[in-house]
């Protein structure tokens, strides 16, 4: 049986859509509708479309603006526009700016059919229209994942690697590189997906809980234990939980998770009965894990348990390739929660973005944007930028010298062609003799 195809239809007028709904139906296609771009952009994120419809004139975002945005992030998806301007101006306008085809209104069934099957039929070597909002990226199937660069595909093809299987893996990276993500990459990406994810963050909960919160504990056990009571660990099984800043673990944490990763067993405080589980750990940090062994604040053999598989997680200075995605993927998160409108960036302002070094790599990034879209009209300007961000680019040295290597390879030069006279370098030179030996000094 052929899969019937999806079609997205947008239009405020609502009396349209149901015509279109009622139509589309009838030849056998599935709908969603949308009374508006902002609604429409909400099912694009979360369904697969084959061929979006849409009007022009619409309040607040009109359609051309969703043709563009939909041509730039999802650029095998058909784009039927219908417009009540028949002009041939008009329509190579809308064609231009992305639109496969365009219907004049007023349509008939029959007009409506072809122009659909046209549109469908210019995208046949498609079968569905999965990848995520971005340009074609190595983030197939992983939400909130962006990038293009070398550093970031290497981090993808590990978690290719580990998705469908129960490996340990430790993500290592600096503060904001994304490290969660990552984890729940791994985990809704691969076969256990529909499983439970539970995300500990093990520096946030003080030392003397953080053994309870995690294995669970008995009543009685210590004062306030009122009740038995399951852990993280008991509440992940068959699935994946996600320990963060793992350095920060107690070493009695780390005893308790040791034999669970070396028994695949947990047992509550206060309890002589183990429970067997089915839990795949992933574990973060962005401390330095030899240097705590030094210390003896880690245990070694737990490291080794942990590190099954390892990916680094670069920092952005290292990923310049990724800051326009990441830019634009931000621009449409807040510009449409603050301004109901698609927000746009000057390339000057992206160019100091693209310069600046991210000591708080991508979190930093997020909320300067934020920041930025806030104080914008619509367009990102160097101005919107904060100054400590705009006097702190760090522009490239290399295959530049300074002024004064460039005046001592000069000097050289004009000593070489005077044969050492320093009385005629000084002249070529324009100074004099003793300034000429002070700089030769």
């Amino acid at each position: 049986m052929l899969k019937k195809e999806n079609i997205l239809l947008v239009d405020d007028d609502i009396d349209i859509l149901e015509l279109l709904q009622r139509h589309l139906k009838s030849m056998d296609y599935h709908t969603y509708k949308a009374v508006s771009v902002k609604e429409a952009l909400y099912i694009l994120k979360d369904t697969e479309i084959d061929l979006l419809v849409t009007d022009i004139n619409m309040p607040e975002i009109d359609g051309l603006e969703l043709v563009k945005y939909v041509a730039e992030h999802y650029p095998n998806m058909p784009k039927l526009v219908v417009t009540g301007f028949p002009s041939v101006e008009d329509a190579s306008s809308v064609i231009k700016h992305g639109a496969t085809d365009y219907l004049t209104k007023p349509f008939t069934k029959v007009e409506l059919e072809v122009a659909v099957k046209k549109a469908l039929a210019s995208n046949q070597v498609k079968d569905t229209f999965k990848t995520p909002p971005v340009k074609p990226v190595a983030t197939n199937g992983y939400a909130d994942m962006i990038g293009n660069s070398e550093a970031f595909q290497k981090v993808t093809e590990i978690i290719d690697r580990v998705k469908d299987n129960r490996a340990t893996v430790l993500v290592r990276g600096e503060s904001g590189t994304g490290k969660e993500l990552v984890a729940r990459a791994i985990h809704y990406s691969g076969k256990f997906a529909r499983a439970p994810f539970i995300a500990v963050n093990c520096g946030a909960i003080p030392e003397n809980l953080l053994e309870a919160e995690l294995f669970g504990y008995t009543k009685g056990a210590f004062t306030g234990a009122n009740e038995n009571r399951d852990g993280f660990f008991q509440a992940a099984d068959k699935g994946t939980i996600f320990l963060d800043e793992i350095g920060n673990a107690t070493l009695a944490v780390q005893n308790r998770l040791l034999r669970v990763l070396q028994e695949k067993e947990v047992t509550k405080i206060g309890s002589q009965k183990a429970e067997k589980l089915d839990v795949r750990v992933i574990a973060a940090t962005n401390s330095d894990l030899g240097e705590l062994i030094q210390k003896n604040s880690f245990r070694e053999d737990l490291f080794y348990r942990l590190s099954v598989v390892t990916i680094e997680v670069p920092p952005l200075r290292e990923r310049n390739l990724d800051i326009p995605l990441l830019v634009d993927k931000f621009m449409q998160k807040y510009g449409i929660e603050y301004k109901d409108r698609f927000v746009r960036i000057a390339e000057d302002a992206l160019e100091v973005l693209k310069r600046y070094s991210w000591p708080g790599n991508i979190r930093e990034l997020e909320n300067m944007v934020q920041r930025a879209v806030i104080m914008c009209d619509g367009t990102i300007r160097l101005e919107h930028l904060p100054d400590e961000l705009k006097y702190k680019i760090d522009f490239p040295k290399k295959g530049f010298k300074t002024l004064q290597e460039k005046e001592k390879e000069y000097i050289q030069e004009v000593l070489l062609s005077t044969q050492g006279n320093k009385t005629k370098a000084a002249e070529i030179l324009g100074i004099n003799r003793k300034t000429l030996r002070e700089k030769l000094k």
